[in-house]
Formats: C-alpha cells, sequence, structure tokens
C-alpha cells in the first residue's frame, strides 16, 4: 500500500486482532488462557451490560466475557479516552451548554461543583499504575448512564460521591483480582 498515511490494512487488522491475548477464566484464578476473539468483540458490542455488571461488584473471573471486557477497559489507552471523556464534560458543563451529548444534557452545576473530584478521577485514571476494573466502569457508567448525577438533577447520589467511590475504586492498593482460598488439594 503507497498511502502517506500510518493507516493499517486488512491483513494488519486481521494480524492485530489474531493476536492472542491473555485473560483469567472461570474455575482456577490463576490459570490463564487466550482470549478469542468472539468474546473480545461481544465484549464490545455488550460494553454497557458489562461495564455495569464490573462496576457493581461482579469480578471478571467471573465470565469470559467480563474477563474480556474488563481487559480491555483497564487497558492505558481506553483509560485515557476515559478522562477525555470527563475532560469533555467539565468542558460543557463551564461552557453553559448543558450538554455533553446533544440527547442528553449535562447538570452542570453538578459537574462544576463535583470539579476537584472529577479532576482527581482523572489522574487516577491516567497514572501508568495497574487499577481495578470495578473503578473504571464505575466513571464509564456516570458517563454513559442517563440517571447518573452528571445528568439526572433528581439523583439522590451527589457526583461528588459518586466520583469518590469510583477513585477508591482506582486505587493502585486494591488487589486486582480476588483473594484466592489456600486449599490443599
Amino acid at each position: 500500500m503507497n498511502s502517506p498515511y500510518p493507516i493499517a490494512g486488512v491483513h494488519e487488522v486481521a494480524r492485530r486482532a489474531a493476536r492472542p491475548q491473555r485473560t483469567i477464566v472461570t474455575g482456577d484464578p490463576l490459570e490463564m488462557r487466550s482470549s478469542r476473539p468472539a468474546d473480545r468483540l461481544l465484549a464490545r458490542i455488550l460494553g454497557a451490560s458489562l461495564d455495569r455488571q464490573l462496576a457493581a461488584g461482579r469480578t471478571p473471573e467471573s465470565s469470559s466475557l467480563l474477563a474480556a471486557r474488563a481487559q480491555h477497559i483497564v487497558a492505558i489507552r481506553s483509560r485515557q479516552e476515559l478522562a477525555r471523556n470527563w475532560e469533555n464534560v467539565l468542558r460543557a458543563a463551564r461552557r453553559g451548554t448543558g450538554t455533553y451529548h446533544r440527547a442528553l444534557p449535562v447538570c452542570g452545576d453538578r459537574v462544576i461543583a463535583a470539579e476537584p473530584a472529577a479532576r482527581e478521577l482523572m489522574r487516577s485514571l491516567t497514572a501508568a499504575l495497574p487499577v481495578t476494573a470495578r473503578g473504571v466502569a464505575m466513571a464509564t457508567a456516570l458517563l454513559t448512564d442517563a440517571l447518573s448525577p452528571v445528568y439526572n438533577p433528581r439523583s439522590r447520589v451527589t457526583l461528588a460521591a459518586a466520583l469518590e467511590a469510583a477513585i477508591a475504586q482506582l486505587d493502585p492498593a486494591l488487589p486486582l483480582m480476588n483473594e484466592v482460598a489456600n486449599e490443599v488439594p
């Protein structure tokens, strides 16, 4: 391909998709196997649903789809994109237009009041340290759920409290996997 632009060709895309990725599987949490391309594709398609499950505390080790989704959302590139989306929400709130997305107005006063927590969340997301999938999923759900305090003025949860909960789950000191029971065979 004689293009001056660094666009991946069909063969490069197929090669990247076929590259095995390692994920934790149900059963023995210490067993690793390559995730299937079909699992990765389904995890992207069902992303919002899987994010809600991860945010609610379901462990990535409990299913191959959750493991594939967790692997995707904790990648630094995905976390940086999420931090940029939070920056866009802050910018929309400061502009006073009240919209981040055309169909869903942002509660500007709530977002501006929670700006310090949102900035802390963005710092946690972009840190080059490993974080739990639950924290990333919680931060994502706040942006994608129409009933979250970002968009819903009648939400019983304050945005600052929701952000603090997500930040707490992004603590790099938290274990990335559930504790394995010390069973002797």
